[in-house]
């Protein structure tokens, strides 16, 4: 299988060592990874933030990066949320909807396309708490929300038990959401704020040593709540984690 690699521009400027990971981890598994190297933001923040036409410049370049691929992988689920629901900025060219109907967010590409069933070179001897962002949770639905009642299910967790010495503790309140929300994080701060502390504080009472998410931006905002407040709490990618990271 031949993939085109997207990582966000978040990823990119902050954390390139998630983007290594994928990297790495999606070679482990035998597949061929392509990284084309002027791709830059995909439009998602210009577009929630009500700017949608000013997404049309990144939309447009996001099209010609990866329309050669079949399937396009990013680890970030509101970054290919966005893809498929949202690069509507531009004309829907047959180009386009290729792109949009490609594109795959990395736990679910891992569980639902490659149906990986283990990873023996990975071990976190760690007490983890999972987060799932809002995004990837009820858009994408890759877990089970708390609100609707359906039988339990959960992508990153069947990924994560593959795993060898992790350990799972669960906050009081799994779903909730840790605040970050993009230009939400900007425009409403001191909510914003709270909402993390309790996030970090409920993952910190259930005993976690790390946070892990399948999002990069919502484990960069609880990781300053938590260093605000604080608390001995690590963060990482789920894709460091698969990939053998030890924390």
């Amino acid at each position: 299988m031949r993939v085109g690699l997207f990582i966000p521009c978040y990823v990119d400027a902050f954390f390139p060592e998630v983007g290594i990971a994928t990297l790495q981890l999606l070679e482990r598994l035998g597949i061929e990874v392509v990284y084309p190297l002027d791709q830059t933001c995909c439009g998602q923040p210009m577009a929630n933030s009500g700017c949608q036409k000013d997404a049309a410049g990144a939309e447009a370049l996001f099209v010609a990066n990866f329309q050669e691929f079949e399937t396009i992988v990013t680890p970030s689920g509101s970054c290919a949320h966005h893809v498929r629901e949202h690069l509507d900025a531009i004309p829907q060219t047959p180009a386009v909807e290729k792109v949009r109907r490609g594109t795959y967010e990395l736990v679910e590409f891992l569980h639902d396309i490659v149906k990986v069933e283990e990873f023996p070179w990975a071990a976190f001897p760690h007490k983890v708490g999972l987060h799932n962002a809002c995004t990837t949770l009820r858009k994408l639905r890759t877990a089970k929300a708390s609100e609707i009642d359906e039988p339990f299910f959960s992508k990153p967790l069947d990924l994560l038990r593959k795993v060898r010495g992790i350990e799972f503790v669960t906050p009081s309140r799994p779903d909730e959401c840790c605040g970050f929300g993009g230009t939400f994080s900007v425009f409403e701060e001191p909510v914003s704020a709270k909402m993390g502390y309790d996030k970090v504080e409920d993952h910190h009472r259930a005993g976690a040593q790390y946070i892990v998410s399948a999002d990069m931006s919502c484990l960069m905002h609880q990781k300053g709540c938590a260093e605000r407040l604080g608390l001995d709490i690590g963060f990482i990618h789920i894709a460091q984690v698969l990939n053998g990271s030890r924390g």
